[in-house]
């Protein structure tokens, strides 16, 4: 790659020609002149690249030694750098890979971020510091700029913002900051901006839109605010994941997005609804829209994306039903309607730039559907994830799964299904991952179901019969992965998405707790139906045998009945550990002599409430592994073993109520484990957390009611309430219409409240249309004076109610008041509105609403503290700021967020301004609205 190779050619090139006139002679001379002075300028430009280079190299500190290399006269051999044919460097890609702040390969914990842009992270080991020099913008011919994963700061020189040929332009994961320029005149050729993780601030700006050639368009993780452009849709990735940016998603995106195949905008204050113009972007791949504020429904247009794989919309404020249309997306394999685990990771490695913190670390999902999940989506057949638990969803449990070919994944729980499990589920050969707990099913289960395969079978929480079946045994396929990588190859984002979810489902379960993480966990719950017989075996594979095993097996609070399931234990020698509840039930008989020297690998053992009898065997005690034993409330006798001192490993044992030979009763209870070893038990029961948030839901509600009847009984007995009111006759106005409002007015355009003007009648009174002048039409409410009283009282909250503003809120224009006449002035609106003063059966969803959140914050709905922010501000606004800025904390009332769980009142203040949002459609019913708080309430109630 010498500097002579382009004269040297030229040269050759024209000596295949014949010696003609003495001026073509000229000219080859002078041009052969102009070839060598331009042969002699690429050794100039050459040494200046290497001059380039070897400023960077003397500017970084560089612990690893990653430059080593750059000290040999070849600098095109240097490591990370490469030049063309005129070694004139036209690439500088050197990937940082420190296991400390924003490295590759720590990027497991943003499991779902970055597909179609993620790398291999193992092409070095070690990483740069500095800052980014102006000189770069020297090196002219090069076309690729990627320094990811190091440690570069400051912010990025203007130089390099004008040069002419780069293409990449790629500094993920360093520390830069700073803003993107709003105006630079270079970059016209660039493909590829990454600047993924790093401290970038400020808006996106238009002078992006200048590149004509931008594919790639990555700036997640970094603190970006305002708006999303439009013209990010004629891209073919745009990832703006974990920023801060507000408003909605522009329609714009689906005019001309026909190249456009990965859109992430997750992780943001996202508001408004879906576009439906996104299903104009026909080669869309993977839509992530989870944890935003989005509301509305989902568009049956996306159901024109024939090349979707994945959708992910959970963790908003969506409602209505699943579009059937979905059902058209053939290619769809990942589908996310709502999620209990978030997966917002902290941005920076620092807490105070960490999204979930700003969000104040919520687990729960808003979105609230309606109906059930239609057959279309069921059947579709390259579907591998099912995701929509706590979402709301009712109906019949779906009976038909089609071929199910690829069904990997199905999360239902927390739904209000009802009727029994189908036996379409048993054609889904590779289902490893079954969760439809805490629902309404009925009927029993079916032999078929592959369970003994499953990693996580969870069918808890329903009200399930029948004996527990002894399921047919079947090949198994491969375990799913918990730590997949994007770049691995064959890795798809419905990949991730098992991975994510694999390694999210079995935390807080009892493997988990007892701390054993590594290897295989299989998780098999039972728990709280009302199955009964015996038990008649460990329903595992052979396959998923192995020392590396941690099996749960978790039927507690049924009917089981028979003798103590010794079967249970016949695969024990398989297993690294066993973790058995079969609490609450009824079963009877001993304890097996032998049961000590039968399973070795028992980890936690809970029989506890039952009628098993005889004594306790003495070789439990050979049980060395064993951490926690609980036999308790039962009907057991004699001696408690001395052997049971023997556990090395035990955290808890508990014998209540043990019956000792003399017939009087013994007790051993030791302290439990830090981790709650009766996790899983298949009891829906609440935790401290929930509870106290029952606790409080309850105590607002009897201060609501207390309210109530304190209001009406001192409004009946208060001898001080009666009208006494002026019997001026006088219109105070609100609202300025342009003419004259006055109490002869009123009653002159009503011709004196005539029947024939009356427009409908609702409980408070008559509504009359009136023409104050030619044009201006209102609305005039004559209200029933015996229905109030105390007009003083009247007048102020009137006053209040005159300073409302709100689209779903008629306008109050003014009101008269006096001891024989009242009447309300409001803008005139035809048909029901106008009779009842209700834009829809929802508008009092929306005072509910109000309601709550005056209750959370003790504040009023048109508060003096919002006086700062203007007119019109009100309470709404208020908890819709807090909620976008991550400062939810601030709006509750001093004590609450210390007394009360922070999750679930966050959740609170979600569904209040769920409450109060905008748009009919979107706005909740007052049913759903309870079916979420009921969610926060114990079945006893």
């Amino acid at each position: 790659m010498g500097s002579s190779s382009f004269s040297s050619s030229v040269i050759k090139w024209h000596f295949f020609h014949n010696p003609m006139s003495p001026i073509l002679v000229l000219l080859k001379s002078m041009f052969l002149l102009w070839a060598f002075s331009l042969s002699q300028k690429g050794f100039v430009f050459a040494d200046s690249d290497k001059s380039v280079l070897l400023q960077l190299k003397k500017s970084v500190s560089d612990p690893s030694a990653l430059l080593s290399t750059w000290d040999s006269d070849d600098y095109c051999s240097w490591f990370g750098v490469s030049c063309d044919y005129n070694s004139r460097v036209v690439s500088l890609n050197i990937t940082g890979n420190e296991h400390r702040g924003n490295s590759c390969s720590n990027f497991a914990q943003f499991p779902l971020y970055g597909f179609g842009t993620r790398r291999d992270c193992w092409t070095s080991s070690g990483k740069l510091v500095g800052k980014l020099l102006p000189v770069i913008a020297q090196l002219t011919e090069l076309r690729i700029l990627s320094l990811p994963f190091n440690g570069f700061h400051g912010e990025i020189p203007a130089d390099i913002w004008g040069m002419e040929k780069l293409e990449v332009l790629d500094l993920e994961g360093n520390s830069v900051n700073g803003s993107i320029p709003v105006q630079f005149y270079g970059l016209r050729n660039l493909r590829v901006l990454n600047l993924g993780f790093n401290r970038i601030v400020g808006e996106i700006p238009s002078s992006l839109s200048s590149c004509v050639r931008l594919e790639i368009l990555n700036l997640a993780g970094n603190h970006v605010n305002g708006t999303i452009p439009g013209f990010v849709g004629r891209l073919r990735g745009v990832y703006l994941s974990f920023n801060r940016l507000s408003g909605g998603i522009p329609s714009k995106i689906g005019e001309n997005c026909g190249k456009l195949e990965h859109v992430d905008f997750s992780g943001n204050f996202l508001v408004g609804g879906i576009p439906g113009s996104l299903g104009s972007c026909g080669q869309l791949q993977s839509l992530l829209l989870y944890s935003n504020l989005l509301e509305e429904v989902l568009p049956a247009e996306l159901g024109r994306l024939q090349k979707l794989q994945v959708l992910d919309v959970s963790r908003n404020s969506l409602s209505g039903s699943i579009p059937s249309e979905l059902g058209n997306c053939s290619q769809l394999s990942a589908l996310v309607l709502s999620n209990l685990f978030d997966p917002l990771p902290q941005v920076n490695n620092t807490k105070e730039d960490s999204l979930m913190d700003q969000q104040g670390s919520s687990i729960d999902d808003f979105n609230y559907f309606q109906g059930t999940i239609p057959v279309e989506i069921i059947m579709l057949p390259k579907l591998r994830v099912l995701w929509a638990p706590r979402a709301t969803l009712e109906g019949r449990f779906p009976t038909s799964w089609g071929a199910c070919e690829n069904l990997e994944m199905i999360n239902l729980a927390q739904n209000y299904f009802t009727g029994e499990v189908s036996d379409g589920l048993s054609r889904c050969k590779k289902l490893q991952f079954l969760d439809i707990s805490s629902n309404r099913l009925t009927g029993e289960l079916l032999e078929g179901l592959p369970v003994p395969c499953m990693t996580v079978f969870d069918v808890s929480g329903n009200a399930l019969s029948g004996m527990i079946p002894k399921f047919y045994n079947s090949t198994c396929p491969p375990v799913l992965s918990s730590n997949v990588s994007p770049s691995k190859p064959g890795s798809d984002l419905s990949t991730l998405y098992l991975s994510f979810f694999t390694s999210k489902a079995l935390v807080g379960t009892p493997s988990q707790s007892l701390g054993e993480e590594s290897g295989l966990a299989i998780y098999h719950n039972f728990g709280h139906n009302n199955f009964n017989g015996t038990i008649q075996y460990m329903p595992i594979a052979p396959e998923r045998l192995g020392k590396q095993t941690v099996y749960s097996f978790l039927a507690g609070e049924n009917k089981l009945a028979g003798p103590f399931p010794n079967n249970l234990f016949e695969k024990c020698e398989g297993l690294d550990a066993l973790i058995v509840n079969v609490s609450n039930n009824e079963i009877s008989g001993s304890i097996p002599a032998q049961i000590g020297t039968a399973c070795k690998s028992l980890k936690v053992l809970d029989a506890s409430v039952n009628q098993i009898t005889g004594p306790i065997p003495q070789s439990l005690g050979e049980m060395v592994s064993l951490v926690a034993l609980n036999f308790s409330w039962n009907l057991l006798q004699g001696q408690i073993p001395t052997s049971l001192g023997l556990m090395r490993d035990q955290k808890y044992l508990s014998l209540a109520d043990l019956q000792g030979s003399d017939g009087n009763s013994q007790s051993i209870t030791a302290s439990p484990p830090s981790g709650d070893t009766n996790q899983g038990s298949g009891s829906p029961g609440f935790n401290s957390i929930e509870i106290a948030s029952i606790t409080s839901a309850s105590a607002i509600v009897s201060v609501l009611i207390a309210l109530i009847i304190l209001f009406f009984y001192t409004r009946k007995w208060n001898p001080k309430s009666k009208v006494t009111g002026s019997v001026r006759k006088e219109v105070i106005p609100f609202t300025d219409i342009g003419v004259p409002l006055t109490f002869e007015g009123v009653v002159r355009a009503t011709a004196n409240f005539n029947a024939s003007n009356c427009i409908g009648n609702g409980g408070f009174g008559a509504t009359y249309k009136a023409e104050i002048s030619p044009g201006v039409l209102v609305a005039i409410k004559r209200l029933a004076v015996g229905r109030f009283q105390g007009i003083e009282q009247f007048r102020a909250e009137i006053k209040t109610l005159g300073r409302l503003r709100h689209p779903n809120l008629v306008t109050l224009i003014g009101y008269h008041a006096s001891e024989t006449e009242m009447f309300l002035i409001y803008n005139y609106l035809p048909g029901e509105y106008a009779m009842t003063c209700r834009v829809s059966d929802k508008a009092d969803v929306y005072s509910y609403g109000v309601v709550l959140l005056e209750l959370l914050s003790d504040k009023k709905a048109l508060d003096p503290s919002f006086s700062s922010y203007g007119n019109g501000f009100n309470i709404v606004a208020w908890a819709c700021m807090l909620l976008r800025q991550g400062r939810a904390k601030e709006f509750f009332t001093a004590g609450l967020w210390d007394a009360g769980p922070h999750d679930d009142l966050v959740e609170v203040l979600h569904l209040a301004v769920v409450c109060t949002v905008d748009s009919l459609s979107t706005r909740p019913t007052m049913k759903q609205v309870v079916r979420r708080l009921k969610q926060l309430q114990p079945p006893s109630c």
